[in-house]
Order: structure tokens, then C-alpha cells, then sequence
């Protein structure tokens, strides 16, 4: 099935859309989606070639469609390629962006880095702020 087909049969119904205002934005909730944007372009069901960045305990882990997967799902386990960053927070982006960069979704690339980025600030810890010092003087009332 091609993907425009697949699309145009998605788009009205299916169980990933969040409709939150009648007239606002739709959002997506599906597995691929990189900005939770119901689109075409970012579709992870309708589109042949899909990345996905997740958090993983080990780093971060992008997981891209082989272009020459069945597209039916017979073996779902070989129709993806996984890479896994251990290495920390500059090579991941570097990595995500080289990734969609090379001819596989070069018009995913700004969204791919703006998610890995979003993870990597989600997993550093907050920063311990100092406590809050008084102004002025302190009135004693006797």
C-alpha cells in the first residue's frame, strides 16, 4: 500500500489523534511522531521512512525503517535498525543528525536534534538553587 494511501485512510480516524479544543491544533500520540504534530511529513504510521528517538537507560536510542522492509510487517524485529548513544549528550545529537541528514529523511533532521535535546535536558539533573536571602532589614517587633 503506498503512503499516501495509507494516510488519507489515517488521517480522520485512527486511535493516536488528541483533539484537546475543538479549533485548536491535532496532536498525535504515535510511536514515530517526532513533534506530535498530526501530519503527513511527521507521521510515523503513513511514511515508509520513520525516525524514532526514545530514552533508554543506557542513553539514547534512535530507531530508523529499513527502506527495503516488507511493508506488510511480516518480521517487524528485521524491518528496523537501532542505534544506542552511550557515548553522552554532543554525540547523540551529532549522531541523530547525521542520521536524517544522509538521504534517509533530511527534512526530519531539525525535528530529530530539537527531540534528542529535548531528552538529554529531560534525563541532567536540576541544579540545587541557593537559598533565598532577605532584603532589607529584618524589623523586630518587642
Amino acid at each position: 500500500m503506498s503512503n499516501d494511501l495509507e494516510w488519507l485512510l489515517l488521517r480522520k480516524n485512527n486511535s493516536f489523534i488528541v483533539k484537546r479544543v475543538a479549533e485548536g491544533p491535532i496532536f498525535s500520540k504515535e510511536p514515530a511522531n517526532l513533534t506530535n504534530i498530526h501530519s503527513w511529513k511527521y507521521s510515523g504510521l503513513a511514511n515508509s521512512k520513520t525516525i524514532a528517538v526514545t530514552d533508554s537507560e543506557s542513553g539514547i536510542k534512535i530507531t530508523t525503517r529499513k527502506t527495503k522492509a516488507s511493508p506488510n510487517g511480516v518480521r517487524p524485529a528485521y524491518a528496523t535498525s537501532t542505534v544506542r548513544n552511550r557515548s553522552g549528550g554532543r554525540r547523540a545529537v551529532g549522531v541523530a543528525a547525521g542520521l536524517a541528514k544522509r538521504s534517509y529523511r533530511p527534512d526530519l533532521r531539525e525535528a530529530t536534534v530539537a527531540r534528542v535535546s529535548a531528552i538529554l535536558a529531560t534525563q541532567q539533573e536540576k541544579k540545587p538553587y541557593p537559598p533565598k536571602k532577605t532584603r532589607g532589614k529584618r524589623r523586630t517587633e518587642a
